[in-house]
């Protein structure tokens, strides 16, 4: 049988593994609840719904592995097959996905998502999938509406043209050769850092193109507590689900 990028599965990886510091809270906030469900639960609903995903692996902090195995239980989530525990960097949660996939010969799709951003669309998710058939990275992204301005010690030093930036969200996707590749050479380097799995490709294999799926304003990242309000009124007012 000749092999199609059609045949290709995809994997969610839900990255939980914060510890919410900047919320100031008693737990992560991917366990503080909204619309009466954790952020948690909200965001794996998303890629559990979502016929264009085959599995769901979770990736948490060690001291929540319990509690998480907890909601999987309560959910009787079916595409959930792993429970993997992250690191003390978010890249070591991203590495913990794409390690538990070594076992996989065939070629999949890695769609990593941070599990704050619990509002993200069906649209999204599909046309994340749908980018990858022909394409090896893709990322999610909206224009900025701001201006962006680039500060050195408190004074401005240049104004970029608002035209070209963009302002990140996820999912973001990868073909599971072209992260690990990436993630090979970044380690190699002794002045590795990384906030977003894109940030791994682009600097480390630079001839990849990774392409761009227009985001939503509402696939906002759950950061502070003034994101409370903001994030209930989202899901009071969503149709999508």
């Amino acid at each position: 049988m000749r092999f199609t990028f059609d045949m290709v599965k995809s994997i969610a990886v839900i990255l939980a593994g914060g510890v919410g510091s900047r919320m100031g809270l008693d737990l992560p906030k991917q366990f503080y609840k909204v619309a009466d469900r954790t952020i948690l639960e909200h965001s794996v609903d998303a890629f559990e719904m979502n016929p264009d995903i085959d599995s769901i692996f979770i990736v948490t902090n060690s001291m929540y592995m319990e509690q998480t195995a907890e909601l999987i239980e309560k959910n009787n989530w079916y595409k959930v097959t792993k429970l993997l525990q992250g690191g003390k960097e978010r890249y070591d949660s991203s590495l913990a996905a794409i390690e538990a996939c070594y076992e996989i010969e065939d070629e999949i799709n890695l769609i990593f998502h941070d599990a704050v951003r619990p509002l993200v669309s069906q649209r999204i998710i599909s046309e994340c999938v749908r980018m990858l058939k022909g394409n090896s990275a893709v990322g999610v992204a909206v224009p900025s509406v701001d201006t962006i301005l680039e500060v050195k010690e408190g004074v401005i030093a240049s104004v970029p043209d608002r035209s070209l930036l963009w302002r990140a969200q996820t999912p973001q996707g990868f073909r599971l050769s072209t992260i690990t590749e990436a993630y090979l050479r970044a380690l190699q380097d002794p002045d590795f850092k990384a906030t977003d799995d894109c940030g791994v490709v682009l600097r480390y294999m630079p001839e990849t193109p990774i392409y761009v799926v227009r985001g939503e304003e509402s696939n906002i990242k759950f950061t502070y507590r003034e994101d409370i309000p903001i994030v209930e009124e989202l899901f009071r007012n969503r149709k999508d689900r």
